[in-house]
């Protein structure tokens, strides 16, 4: 769907233990630009955070309901407050879109097929919503009128046609971490994990996931370094 023009390979990166957020942002940024020279290649690096909030480009403090309960980090990817901690697998997505196509809205539905191709191995179905940015489930039960909540966060920023910042799925995160604030400036629906769900899956089993999809999206990934 939004492979590259030579079919070379992106590196493929998966950090163990905690990584800090401003660590991790400067590599990201380090590792775009040197996509952009032509100097590096493509790389998805999978990692946990500890539990923090980021603010997008789009964030209202309003939106930031208690400021003390965790370090917040301003961030250049789009969208509004998120959260990320433990049990959150979060994908940086450092991609050179000269070589797929230069189309940021097919990018941005490559991203949502990414995260929805990897739910459906545990047969979730993840959608995507007008209006409303990242991927959702809908919660049918007797009795019960249904209900939507997100269960995968989208926030990207590019530079000279190179992409970073990523994706955020709910694997087993303490959804109590998300009321510090409105997540994504959505207060009508809640957010939802796999684990919540009703399903015992662990950060390796969604990251099995989340490469077969990508494969099926971007194209063909190999092993590399992570970072830190």
């Amino acid at each position: 769907m939004f492979g590259r023009d030579d079919d070379r390979p992106a590196g493929w990166a998966v950090s163990t233990g905690l990584v800090d957020y401003p660590a991790a942002v400067a590599a990201m940024e380090a590792r775009a630009a040197a996509i952009a020279e032509g100097s590096a290649g493509e790389l998805v690096w999978l990692l946990e955070h500890p539990p923090l909030y980021t603010a997008g480009v789009s964030a209202k403090p309003a939106d930031l309901l208690d400021a003390g309960r965790f370090p917040v980090f301003e961030s250049g990817r789009g969208g509004q407050f998120t959260y990320h901690g433990p049990g959150q697998r979060v994908a940086y997505v450092m991609l050179d879109l000269t070589k797929r196509g230069r189309d940021v809205r097919a990018f941005v539905g490559a991203l949502e097929a990414w995260v929805i191709g990897a739910l459906d191995a545990f047969n979730v179905r993840g959608e995507i919503r007008e209006g409303r940015v990242g991927v959702w489930v809908e919660r049918r039960a007797p009795g019960v009128p249904p209900r939507e909540d997100k269960i995968a966060a989208i926030g990207v920023k590019l530079r000279r046609w190179v992409s970073f910042h990523g994706i955020a799925l709910n694997v087993e995160p303490d959804l109590s971490h998300f009321s510090g604030i409105v997540p994504c400036g959505v207060t009508e629906h809640g957010v939802t994990s796999l684990v919540d769900l009703g399903l015992p899956v662990t950060l390796d089993e969604a990251d099995a996931a989340l490469k077969a999809s990508f494969r099926r999206v971007f194209g063909e990934v190999e092993d590399a370094a992570a970072p830190f």
